[in-house]
């Protein structure tokens, strides 16, 4: 192989290899509503939300988190938990539309506690009184009220500020 022929092979390579780094993969969300994030943490700050079978584009992943570009110029990072590669097709009366799971309920299922968990729970421990924990559930922080929180606190994610 002469010199030049092996300039042109690893020319050759190089937009290979640059072809395949620019390729990015199309995934499908597959929770109610996932949300954005400034940083790959779920402390990051939420920068803004996809919906359920929205098409999101993974532009970068670190751990188990992939910072994604969705249509109307909406990026952030998203556990991978909430995405999916199947394309997921909406249709109107759809079974998976009404059976997809929430953030929060994804988030609990992965430490272990889904409605099922809680309903043998209660059947196991008729005599509890669950009205505090009822009341609990209801209780609503905003973003703004969790990241002064975790501000006061001295709480950050493993990468930096939420």
């Amino acid at each position: 192989m002469t010199k030049r022929n092996l300039g042109g092979v690893v020319c050759g390579l190089i937009a290979l290899a640059a072809t395949a780094a620019v390729a990015q993969t199309m995934m499908s969300v597959q929770v109610q509503s996932g949300q954005l994030r400034a940083t790959p943490s779920f402390l990051g700050t939420v920068v803004g939300s996809v919906a359920y079978g929205e098409q999101v584009q993974v532009v970068q992943t670190q751990g188990p988190w992939m910072k994604v570009s969705a249509s109307g110029a909406r990026s952030g990072w998203l556990h991978a938990s909430a995405l999916t590669k199947k394309r997921i097709a909406m249709q109107a009366g759809a079974r998976d539309a009404q059976t997809a799971a929430s953030g929060d309920e994804l988030a609990l299922a992965g430490k272990g506690f889904n409605s099922d968990v809680e309903a043998e729970f209660r059947s196991q421990n008729r005599g509890a009184d669950f009205a505090a924990v009822d009341r609990m559930e209801r209780i609503r922080v905003t973003p703004a009220e969790s990241k002064e929180f975790l501000r006061a606190g001295g709480v950050a994610p493993a990468g930096g500020r939420p």
